[in-house]
């Protein structure tokens, strides 16, 4: 994002545009007022335009944010917004409905191998071809940071590619991290790459890059939409009682650093939603997973969520209970008038005025008949109604 912010501002020099970068990790309002007070005098005296570059917009708050909108209605400044956040949930909607919004998608695997080719280059670090290590030339020019030339596997170079997960900064960084750490260590390799015999070199393999990036290719941001793509797949995953890819989501979160706790709400959410009736000890479970992840934490708490998810894709499915309360909600929200009052054979008349009134008079008490009792419990605007079943919509 970065990066095109900056193509966009040399674009905008030769055009005369005046392009102003501000960072919401450190500007204040102040700042954001004196640059659209230099943008309106810089229209109104030489009519000349101003782009406004924000980076990290989502960093600032909503009062903040409202600030802009004035002056990107009438034009006073072409605003340019980057976010790493989804911007439905961390710009205004007004401010978002007066911009286009562009998602930059991850790069491909094979795009990440261009970058990465390049960057070899420039290091001046040599690529071994995956079946070519022990009898074949390699390509890139001579490394001119150490004693000895340095190699990589085109292999690792691959395994990068992937692992970055279409992020290149990642991948740059981990290539970084591979090479210098192969270079502190000044440990050569004998390899059969000319004809004259073999050649001392450093050499950087698969296991060194993985080593490298340990486990930053596990992408996940705890409080952004990544948090939520996560949960949703794991919610539905065990819906769909798919065992395995409700065990892949899990570990997608857990691994990334989620609070099992977090999850451990979910499920005792799920146990009551989607499982319901069908099951329910499935409520049991969930609780008994909260109360264990609290007792022992993480890495250990892992397996008493793995066993719960597992469980719950398994169990049989139900959302009686859950539709049926959605019923009764908006059997409440549609209602006209006043709501109908507890019919007085249902209220409780622990004083004589009460009794007086008629509260509680004509009630049965269940448990002295033998036989089933016939009495009325809802309000008799809703006598006779089913909650349970499906409603027309």
């Amino acid at each position: 994002q970065t990066t095109l912010a900056h193509i966009i501002a040399n674009s905008s020099k030769k055009n005369g545009t005046r392009f102003v970068t501000l960072s919401a990790t450190s500007a204040k309002t102040n700042d954001v007022r004196d640059v659209i007070s230099q943008a309106q005098n810089e229209k109104r005296l030489f009519k000349r335009k101003t782009i406004l570059f924000i980076d990290e917009i989502h960093r600032f708050n909503k009062s903040q944010q409202d600030t802009f909108l004035p002056h990107v209605e009438c034009g006073t400044v072409t605003l340019i917004g980057a976010t790493t956040e989804n911007p439905s949930f961390q710009v205004n909607a007004a401010l978002l409905s007066r911009c286009r919004v562009i998602v930059l998608e991850k790069l491909s695997a094979e795009a990440m191998e261009v970058i990465l080719m390049r960057a070899v280059r420039s290091l001046g670090v040599q690529v071994l071809g995956q079946c070519e290590k022990d009898s074949s030339s390699a390509t890139g020019s001579s490394s001119q940071s150490s004693e000895f030339p340095v190699y990589i596997e085109e292999k690792a170079l691959n395994t990068l590619a992937y692992l970055c997960d279409g992020d290149a900064r990642t991948g740059l960084n981990g290539l970084q991290l591979a090479v210098q750490a192969r270079l502190a260590v000044g440990k050569t390799t004998p390899l059969n790459i000319t004809k004259s015999g073999p050649t001392d070199g450093i050499l950087i393999t698969e296991e060194h890059v993985k080593e490298g990036l340990q486990r930053s290719h596990i992408l996940y941001d705890r409080a952004g939409e990544e948090h939520y793509n996560c949960i949703s797949a794991l919610h539905k995953s065990m819906r769909g009682s798919d065992e395995n890819a409700s065990l892949y989501w899990l570990a997608r979160m857990l691994e990334g650093g989620e609070d099992p706790l977090y999850v451990a709400r979910r499920l005792v959410r799920f146990a009551s939603e989607d499982i319901g009736l069908a099951d329910p000890l499935a409520l049991t479970q969930a609780v008994a997973a909260y109360q264990g992840c609290h007792f022992i934490g993480m890495p250990e708490c892992e397996v008493i969520l793995a066993q719960c998810v597992v469980y719950f894709a398994r169990a049989p499915k139900s959302i009686e209970v859950y539709r049926a309360y959605g019923n009764v909600k908006e059997c409440l929200r549609t209602h006209t008038g006043p709501l109908p009052p507890v019919p007085l054979h249902l209220r409780n008349a622990p004083t004589r005025l009460m009794k007086n009134l008629g509260y509680g008079k004509g009630y049965k008490y269940n448990p002295i008949y033998k036989e089933p009792v016939e009495q009325d419990y809802l309000p008799e605007e809703l006598k006779g109604t089913d909650f349970f079943k499906e409603r027309k919509t």
